[in-house]
């Protein structure tokens, strides 16, 4: 009983062992089926109510409609939104979901999105990136 029990051991082991090295990088796999949001908070220097609306324009001119995105969407800071878990350390959010990750690199390198950093970036006090794989 006691070798039959070892036997099934190594079996099942192996078989695991199998199993594991014969699937796919599963963060290959999760990123296949995924999205790429790619959501980015300003803290303006000047953050009077006119600087913020030129830079929500802003981001509208020149990070919207890029090959690949799915959703874009830019405003100011919700002020009515004060709770103890709400960070409140920006001022402008941007939102673009992307079709993948190559999408995401074209808009990065993208002519566009250069002159947007060219000509904002000299109000930005602080800027906080955040990329992340969504599922669809």
């Amino acid at each position: 009983m006691k070798r039959q029990l070892a036997t099934s051991a190594v079996v099942g082991a192996a078989l695991c062992g199998f199993l594991v090295l014969s699937a796919p990088n599963q963060t290959e796999a999760a990123a296949e089926g995924s999205l790429l949001a790619h959501d980015v908070f300003f803290s303006l220097k000047d953050n009077s109510a006119d600087a913020k609306t030129k830079m929500v324009a802003a981001c509208k001119k020149y990070l919207s409609k890029h090959p690949g995105e799915v959703f874009f969407a830019a405003g100011t800071r919700a002020e009515e939104l004060n709770r103890s878990v709400n960070d409140r350390d920006f001022d402008v959010a941007l939102h673009i979901v992307f079709t993948n990750k190559e999408a995401h690199d074209q808009y990065q390198d993208a002519t566009r999105h250069k002159q947007f950093i060219e000509e904002n970036q000299r109000n930005w006090a602080k800027v906080r990136v955040f990329d992340s794989l969504v599922e669809k």
